[in-house]
Formats: C-alpha cells, structure tokens, sequence
C-alpha cells in the first residue's frame, strides 16, 4: 500500500523537472541614464568651468566619481547586460564620447554587453562646448552616422535589425528576448542648440510594429528601451512638462502596448519612477524610469529577468571617497536650483497672488520635485500641511490624503509580472 503513495510524488518531481528544464535562465539588466559624462580634457579650472558648475548645480570631478563607483559596482554584479538609456554625454562632445566608451571598457571585456540608445544631449549638438580659462568655447560635436560608428560594438554593430529613417534598432538579447532600441530624438532639426522634446517618427513606428508582430508569431518575448519618456509619470505631467514625453504620447503608448510591448526602460526626466498604462483594449505597458547619474539622487536599476516577471532593485551612490556627503550636498543643490526654476516659472505664469500665496505654492513645487525625482513619493506630515495652508489660501477645501503623488506601482523595488 506504501508503495502506491511513491507514484504521485514521483510524478510531480518528473512534471516539475520537466517544466523546470525547459524555462528561460534569468537574464540580470542593469540600466544607468543621463550620464552627462564631461570629458576631463575638456576642462580646466577657470571662471568659464566655475560659471558652467554653478548654472548646473555639477561639480565634473564628483560626477567622474560617481560614474567610477557606479561602473565598478557593475563590474562585481557582472549582469549580462547594461543598457545606457541615453544623454551620455554633457552636450554631445566628440572628445566625450570617446572618453566614455573608455570607461565602458572594463565591462566590455569583463564580457558584459553593452547596449546604447542616444539622448537629445548627444548628437549633432551646434553649441557643443569646452569650459577652460574664463570662456566656454565651441568644440567637436558627433553626427548621426559618427554615432552608430563609434557605439558600434554597443549595439549597432550586431543588431538584428536597424531602422531606415533614425537610430532604432533591434537586438537580440537570447533566442526567445529581443530589444527593441528607439531613437526619440530630434536632433535634425538642431539650429542653435539641442531640442528636448521627443518624439517616434511614422516609419520608426511602423518598422516597430513589424517586429512586434513579428515577434508575436515567433513566441519571442520584446522589452523597448528610449530617452523620452513614453507614459506619464506624474499628475498633469504632459500639460507642465510634455518635453520630457514623447509626441502623442498616448497614442503610441497604447500602439505598443496593444502590439505586444509590455516594458520600456527611459530616463530623461532625470526622476527614478515606474509608472503603468493600460490602454483602452485592456494591454498593460510598463515606462521604468530611471533618474540621472548626474543629479541626485544618483540612481542605477539591477533587474532580473525571467519567463514570468521582471523583478527591478535600485542603488543610490550616497558617497564617494572624494566627498562622504555627496547625497546630503547634491540634494541641497537640487533643491536650491528647483525653487530657482520653479519661481521663474511661477512669475511667468502671470497671475496676480500675495508673496505669501507665492512663496506658499513654491514650496509645494520643490517639495514634490524632491520626492519624486527618488521615487516612492510618500507625503509627509508637512508636506500635508503645506497643501492645507495653499488650499486656505486659495479659499478652496481639500483633502491631502485623496491627492495621487505617485502613479503605480511601486518605484524603486518592484516586481513587473510578464504573463
């Protein structure tokens, strides 16, 4: 009798082992973005660097840093890929892409692939400048062709496919994942200096859709990758920044979500987010947004990914050896230039209100900047209190608590399910 009890649990250890052996290994990503790497060459102490630091809120040799400790990270995590979503350089220099792809170089021959996408900061930038002496003076930019030249072995070299009409291309990341790599940018259009909008040209998207389809037929899973954001990130962020999003944004977010796309890895906007968009058929797609090397608060993503989801952990350099405070410093200058950006803005919205309603709305502004460029924005106590006082003010009523601060799902350690 005994031994018939040994035939359903020999089964299920059979049908388990069977199921297990013919599963995907897990692929680790790690994704940087706005790198706005400088080049040390292309400096030197003198009024012209000092002015460009203070405009920026960036000192050049903390960013070298924090670029350092990101990229020797990695190289112990040693993930099968990174993907650098682009503004890799500070405004397109020639002399530092090639300093960056220098950096990359570890990694590389660590046997780690690289895969790049570029920023609105990175080709074909008219006002591409060096900062020696007392003043910025032009320098070498790169063009369309000399970028897929010089990323060449960054993803365009063995891609799967490559867009006519832009940088887009397609990598095959195993036999069952492909990435599907935008070009966002509108870097044709440059005159003067770099255009920050964004947008994904008709035949871009519909060589895109091809792939999808494509890809569908095949049983291959497709994750996207792009400077501009996709989807909304934030309450009435297409209204007040809708140069951080992609054109028709709306649109294109439920074609690629309908074709198949289920996530897109962005940055941009220099904010670590994750937001979810379903379109009107019911097809989820997911925008991971990851913030700045440049800016506070210095976020990188660690992702794993598997046949059934997408689990994502994200790190912050909080010090460097040069500088134990950097978070606590970098934050003060976010800070500190967010009021200076915001009081512009307000003031240019002409409309009449007391110093005390102004300074009371200001502070509105800065304090959600400063949550939602971390992620996970939980309001505190008094921030609550600052949107009472404002609504007092305003003579209207309000409750704190039925505000929405931060799209779902969660932003900084989170799992996506794929199926």
């Amino acid at each position: 009798m005994r031994s018939f009890l040994y035939i359903p649990i020999l089964l299920f250890i059979l049908i388990l082992g069977c199921a297990s052996s013919g599963t995907t290994d897990a692929i680790k990503i790690a994704v940087i973005s706005d790198i706005h790497f400088l080049d040390g060459q292309l400096t030197s102490e003198g009024t012209a660097l000092s002015a460009y630091e203070k405009a920026t809120g960036r000192n050049i040799n903390d960013l070298h840093k924090v670029l350092d400790v990101v990229l020797a990270d990695l190289c112990d995590e040693a993930p099968d890929l990174l993907l650098v979503t682009g503004d890799i350089t500070n405004h397109g220099e020639k002399q530092s892409h090639l300093a960056f792809i220098e950096k990359l170089r570890r990694l590389h021959n660590q046997g780690i692939r690289i895969l790049v996408i570029p920023g609105n900061h990175d080709i074909n930038i008219p006002d591409a400048k060096t900062y020696r002496g007392s003043k910025a003076t032009p320098t070498e930019t790169v063009s369309k062709e000399e970028f897929a030249e010089i990323y060449a072995p960054f993803g365009y070299s063995d891609a799967l496919k490559r867009d006519r009409t832009s940088l887009s291309y397609l990598a095959e990341v195993t036999d069952s994942v492909w990435l599907l790599c935008f070009d966002s940018n509108r870097y044709d259009e440059h005159v003067t200096t770099s255009i920050t909008s964004g947008r994904i040209l008709p035949e871009t998207m519909t060589w895109a859709l091809d792939i999808l389809r494509e890809a569908k037929e095949r049983g291959i899973r497709v994750l996207g990758m792009m400077h501009h954001g996709l989807v909304e990130h934030m309450p009435y962020q297409a209204t007040f920044f809708p140069q951080y999003l992609i054109d028709e944004w709306e649109k294109n977010a439920d074609l690629l979500a309908d074709a198949g796309l289920k996530v897109v890895f962005t940055g941009h906007f220099h904010a670590n987010d994750i937001t979810r968009r379903t379109s009107s058929a019911g097809n989820e797609i997911y925008d991971v947004e990851t913030a700045s090397l440049a800016q506070y608060p210095f976020a990188y993503r660690i992702m794993m990914l598997d046949d059934t989801a997408l689990s994502i952990d994200t790190r912050f350099v909080e010090s460097v050896p040069s500088n134990p405070d950097l978070g606590s410093l970098y934050k003060d200058k976010l800070e500190a230039i967010t009021r200076r950006v915001a009081e512009i803005r307000l003031e240019g919205l002409g409309i009449s209100m007391s110093q005390e309603t102004f300074d009371m709305l200001t502070d509105v502004v800065v304090k959600l900047n400063m949550m939602h460029v971390k992620g996970d924005e939980k309001p505190e106590l008094e921030m609550k209190k600052t949107i009472l006082a404002f609504a007092d003010l305003m003579e209207s009523e309000v409750d704190p608590d039925s505000f929405v601060f931060d799209f779902p799902p969660e932003d900084n350690r989170v799992v996506i399910p794929l199926r």
